[in-house]
């Protein structure tokens, strides 16, 4: 059995793109940054380190979603990791990108509180992965 889990939280890099695919289905991307902290070993000092990542959220939440979220929004995301392969013009390229399950704006409402809102699984699981009996 394996994992896929991750949360993050950090600022968008760029606005929203909302898209459609054939079949009809919403697509809402988007980047997010956030810092990690590492010693500098020239200076012995502590550096903010940047690390960017693409976000996806799929379904009937990505337009509503394209609404309230913008660059520099600060925001937590829930989700699991895809990876993606693909070839351009005779190179691989390959992407890490986290399709979201949860988004918690983290930016205050007039109200002083943060908003939250919960954004649409991208797949649903097949029942057959949970038909194994846990052994503990």
């Amino acid at each position: 059995m394996s994992i896929n889990h991750v949360s993050l939280s950090g600022n968008l890099t760029r606005d929203p793109e909302l898209r459609t695919t054939a079949s009809g289905t919403n697509v809402l991307g988007f980047g997010i940054a956030f810092n990690e902290r590492k010693k500098n070993q020239q200076t012995g000092e502590w550096d903010d380190v940047p690390n960017f990542i693409d976000c996806v959220i799929f379904g009937s939440r990505a337009e509503p979603m394209s609404r309230f979220i913008s660059k520099g929004s600060k925001v937590a995301i829930d989700g699991k990791l895809r990876w993606s392969q693909w070839e351009r013009d005779g190179q691989k390229r390959s992407k890490i990108e986290v399709i979201v399950n949860d988004v918690v704006f983290m930016s205050k409402n007039d109200g002083g509180t943060a908003q939250r809102t919960t954004a649409p699984q991208a797949h649903s699981e097949s029942s057959s992965v949970y038909d194994e009996d846990i052994p503990f």
